[in-house]
């Protein structure tokens, strides 16, 4: 377990970039040290460590994505959420707690728009018991990035998505000045409105939401 981690990191740091890095690291508001490497030769080196032969035991993988997701580059967040992503079929019950950990760990809309749709999204459709108790934990949690979350975890459901859920999920977090919340909820809502447009269109019709909130939800809309 630790050699497969050693190994990454003399692979990134092998690749890095320090004129590459400072732009990632201001892109990123000075909130992350970068080694400076482009998501495109990033991908291509894990590529190996991402094969099924060399794929860690599942038993191992919390214990790899902390190790991973305490270092201070960044590029390490993007291995271990990525890395997890492999597992989908074999989450267990338990793994909420993980997602819960990176979430709230090393925050920010960039690993968050990752963890959300593609990690619990799919937690919740293997475990659809633990999602009203779960969400309502993170609405009420006064942290934004789990309110993210609970906005986003159906960005890819499409005509999955309880619209019954997320009415409640926007209702509990309308009158929020966190810019971060109010562009994902008019990011949901934007994109179901792919599926279901006269949806959106009663809902934001019937709903005081945010300008930015509103204004999202609409767009796609507003072009046909």
């Amino acid at each position: 377990m630790i050699n497969y981690v050693s190994l990454l990191e003399i692979e990134f740091e092998k690749n890095s970039n320090p004129e590459v890095a400072i732009g990632q690291k201001a892109y990123m508001k000075n909130n992350f040290e970068f080694y400076g490497i482009k998501t495109p030769v990033r991908r291509k080196i894990q590529k190996p460590f991402m094969s099924q032969m060399q794929l860690p035991q599942k038993n191992d993988l919390e214990k790899i994505i902390k190790i991973l997701w305490k270092k201070p580059e960044r590029e390490f967040q993007y291995f271990a959420q990525e890395l997890t992503e492999k597992y989908t079929k074999q989450f267990d019950k338990r793994d909420i707690k993980l997602f819960e950990y990176m979430i709230v760990h090393k925050s920010w809309w960039d690993s968050i728009d990752f963890i959300a749709p593609k990690l619990v999204g799919e937690y919740f459709k293997l475990y659809p018991g633990q999602r009203n108790t779960c969400i309502e934990k993170w609405l009420v949690s006064d942290n934004i990035w789990l309110q993210r979350s609970s906005v986003l975890f159906q960005l890819n459901y499409k005509n999955e998505l309880d619209t019954e859920f997320i009415s409640y999920i926007i209702n509990s977090l309308l009158g929020s000045k966190e810019f971060f919340i109010n562009k994902a909820i008019g990011w949901i809502l934007r994109q179901y409105s792919k599926t279901n447009p006269d949806w959106v269109i009663d809902f934001t019709n019937n709903t005081r939401l945010n300008k930015l909130s509103y204004k999202e939800a609409l767009r796609l809309i507003k072009q046909k």
